[in-house]
């Protein structure tokens, strides 16, 4: 369905008058938002960044090319808008449990397993290789993609890093450096086998939670401290002394 008012919207008196009756004025709509990146999504999915054109958006979305440019400025500029609203669905709230960690070994492992899961993900992997793509030509771009999210997931897993080493829990030299080791080792051999699509489905719960508490145990023998090894010992002594429900 075409926008039966593709160019109102650049005309200031119409937005004055929208002010006036309470409609959102220029670019601030964001249902017309929200249908514009549908319809982007749509697109870039089947055609691909490079292979969508702003014409293919404008018919998938409904919406004039005026209507468009009110809210964008250009493809690069929705793709990335794009991806921001996808990143913040899937990852939102994910590093919380980062912030609530009072047994070292399991908040790793619970937040490794979350982790995993999601970098696995069809929808992430689809993404991915859409910024991998397009990078080659905007750079920029990609270097945006990495600053806005896998960069700041690494520094949140970095502060979560030196408090345990605060507590006294982990030694550790270089912690920039272990907070990569820690999200490699939570998906060794997982994403590679993904982004490059040797693998056709997402990898299963069972095999994502053996590679996790392998990874951590590793991690935590390479960087775990005696007062880590005493606490997990007495949590051990604690579990096996309570008393087993009844069956």
């Amino acid at each position: 369905m075409a926008d039966t008012l593709p160019d109102v919207e650049n005309d200031p008196c119409d937005v004055l008058d929208s002010a006036r009756r309470g409609r959102p004025a220029a670019g601030q709509d964001p249902v017309k938002r929200s249908q514009i990146i549908e319809g982007a999504r749509r697109v870039f999915i089947d055609k691909g960044f490079e292979a969508a054109s702003m014409n293919d958006i404008t018919r998938e979305a409904g919406v004039s090319k005026g209507t468009i440019y009110v809210y964008f400025a250009n493809k690069e500029e929705l793709f990335e808008a794009l991806i921001e609203e996808e990143r913040g669905t899937i990852f939102k709230n994910m590093y919380d449990m980062l912030d609530r960690a009072d047994d070292l070994r399991q908040a790793l492992v619970k937040f490794g397993k979350v982790l995993s899961m999601k970098i696995t993900s069809a929808k992430v992997i689809q993404a991915q290789r859409t910024v991998i793509g397009a990078s080659d030509r905007i750079p920029d771009m990609g270097a945006r993609f990495y600053e806005r999210g896998p960069k700041r997931g690494h520094d949140k897993v970095v502060k979560f890093l030196n408090a345990a080493i605060e507590r006294g829990l982990l030694k550790i030299d270089d912690v920039d450096l272990a907070a990569y080791q820690f999200t490699e080792l939570c998906l060794a051999g997982l994403f590679r086998q993904c982004i490059f699509a040797y693998r056709t489905k997402a990898p299963s719960q069972d095999e994502i939670d053996h590679i996790v508490r392998s990874g951590v145990s590793l991690f935590l023998k390479s960087y775990g401290t005696e007062k880590l090894a005493e606490e997990e010992g007495h949590q051990m002594i604690a579990g096996e002394a309570k008393p087993k429900a009844k069956a």
